[in-house]
């Protein structure tokens, strides 16, 4: 089998590792410096935006395992490994827990075991998917064997719609739920420029040329995703917004361009 490193472009700038390096990490190359460095001086609120949509992530996955006892979850476009990962929150809760983590990034791929340090009691897997291609990631043999379709899965998507260009964007989504049964929760984030419309429309045309295209949905749109579900309050919210806790204080709305919610398929 060929080694996921082989498969990596240090020549050319990637999300996940510009995202690595703004938040502090350590796997990223000097093309993902560059145009890290570059984003951060059209809009310096990037790091914070970064850190809270991660923290979204952290909250949506405790209050899913902590108040509506989901005990099975499935994260699209998982990034590289930062702790605390989804399965490390949701295993201090209920450390039965099964994750499934999803991503096509061989950089990703390259460090998943670090995805894979499951509680004794639970499981973990990694899927080396694209989003695009829903079959792939729910008939492959990790989903089928770690994720019992007869009990009720969050479903995560953080961090990655604004690099899915419509259309086909909500279907996607869709066909990701469908597998799942009613009960089911789909946290989400959707990038936007609704707060900082200048600022963050520099950023987008830097990742475009980076050759990183990005889509920034308003606020009607985002809500489009979740249509057929019940939303958990506070519905569509900035994510420093959704369910805040100590560390949102002091947040300033336009240093953060995401919108996140959680909602229950019905």
């Amino acid at each position: 089998m060929r080694n996921p490193k082989d498969r990596i472009d240090t020549k050319t700038a990637h999300s996940a590792r510009v995202y690595d390096y703004i938040l502090g990490g350590k796997d990223h190359y000097l093309v993902d410096i560059e145009a890290g460095d570059a984003m951060c001086r059209h809009w310096p609120a990037l790091p914070v935006h970064m850190r809270e949509n991660r923290r979204f992530m952290h909250r949506a996955g405790r209050y899913l395992a902590q108040e509506k006892g989901i005990r099975q979850f499935l994260d699209i476009g998982t990034g590289l490994p930062t702790s605390p990962n989804l399965h490390e929150v949701v295993q201090e809760v209920a450390p039965e827990s099964h994750v499934v983590y999803v991503d096509n990034d061989p950089i990703v791929l390259a460090h998943a075991r670090a995805l894979l340090n499951s509680s004794p009691e639970g499981a973990t897997a990694y899927i080396d998917a694209d989003m695009r291609d829903p079959d792939a990631i729910t008939q492959s043999p990790q989903f089928q064997a770690l994720l019992d379709l007869d009990a009720p899965v969050g479903l995560m998507i953080i961090g990655i719609m604004h690099f899915i260009r419509p259309p086909g964007d909500h279907q996607l989504v869709q066909r990701l739920l469908e597998p799942l049964p009613a009960g089911s929760y789909l946290a989400m984030t959707i990038g936007t420029a609704d707060f900082a419309p200048e600022e963050v429309g520099r950023v987008a045309e830097e990742y475009e040329r980076q050759n990183m295209p990005m889509v920034l949905r308003d606020h009607a749109t985002a809500l489009s995703f979740f249509d057929g579900m019940e939303l958990v309050e506070p519905g569509v919210a900035q994510v420093h917004k959704w369910r805040p806790e100590a560390e949102q204080q002091g947040v300033h709305d336009p240093d953060i361009a995401m919108y996140g919610a959680v909602a229950r398929k019905l």
